[in-house]
């Protein structure tokens, strides 16, 4: 093939381009938490904000030693059996924006009921994946430390479509800002089967006690969630002090708590705060004790 105008003209044209948008003032029109994703168009200069939108990211660890030699086949299937049931279940919990991204994908939720569901589609991908382990080992016994990480964050977002006018095929959209970027490092940050989420994610969701605390299928309800410090994101940034969570949903009660959170509850009768959190913070003293009790084992 044939450069139209050679590489000189390329890159001159492409330069040109950069002065002239740097010249102009781009048109960013609110869209509250209400965006209509087909709004969204090639024109130059004309952008979208949603006002607060929370982003799910799931990927899978260590995808790369799956490697495309003898595990060529073997990786193929992995890539459509985990990827393409998280999509289904990004589309399931009614995502407005789903993108693929290599070993993994990223769903955006904005809009009504926005927080409830990006956690249960979260939730409902770490129960997935837990699933999903199970049946890769019991295919292949040599399979690398694999499985679904979740990280979920949420905040601002501008976007737009870009690409080449009048290739639609070439177009797609684009979302500047931090949560897009936070969610990445937040899944990045945990193992297998676990889920993060941000410190603006965790302030959302901390007085919802069907997303906190845990059924009584096992004895009194206790807090499932424990401190995280996403150390990827910047020293200093609020966004750092997350939470993580290493429970899925609990196949007794795990629908029923499910329809709950979108249906929008959030108190439990049997979650008696006060009662809970001293008991919750003996536990915690006792083991404190027993781990200096063993430090002074030799």
């Amino acid at each position: 093939m044939e450069l139209k105008n050679g590489l000189r003209g390329l890159l001159g044209e492409v330069k040109n381009n950069v002065a002239i948008e740097l010249e102009r003032t781009p048109e960013v029109e609110p869209a509250g938490d209400s965006l209509v994703y087909d709004d969204l168009k090639i024109e130059a200069r004309r952008w979208k904000v949603i006002d607060d939108a929370v982003v799910v990211m799931a990927d899978l660890k260590n995808s790369t030693k799956l490697g495309m030699n003898k595990w060529v086949q073997s990786t193929a299937n992995i890539y459509e059996a985990s990827t393409g049931s998280v999509a289904k279940i990004f589309d399931d919990f009614g995502a407005d924006f789903i993108s693929i991204q290599g070993d993994g994908a990223y769903a955006i939720f904005w809009g009504e009921r926005r927080i409830e569901r990006a956690l249960c589609a979260g939730v409902t991908i770490k129960t997935f994946g837990e699933d999903l382990l199970e049946q890769l080992k019991t295919k292949w016994d040599s399979l690398p430390d694999t499985g679904l990480k979740v990280g979920i964050a949420s905040g601002k977002l501008l976007a737009k479509k870009v690409g080449v006018r009048r290739k639609p095929g070439s177009q797609a959209p684009i979302w500047p800002g931090k949560p897009v970027n936070y969610a990445f490092k937040a899944s990045a940050s945990v193992d297998k089967n676990q889920m993060a989420v941000t410190k603006s994610v965790w302030n959302a969701i901390k007085a919802n006690d069907f997303l906190t605390w845990s059924c009584t299928c096992n004895g009194e309800p206790s807090l499932l969630w424990q401190d995280l410090t996403i150390k990827k994101l910047p020293e200093g940034a609020p966004e750092r002090q997350g939470m993580f969570l290493a429970s899925a949903w609990c196949p007794n009660c795990g629908e029923e708590f499910c329809e709950s959170i979108l249906r929008g509850e959030k108190k439990r009768s049997e979650v008696d705060k006060p009662r809970l959190q001293v008991s919750l913070e003996r536990k915690r003293a006792n083991e404190l004790k027993a781990t200096r009790n063993l430090r002074g084992v030799k």
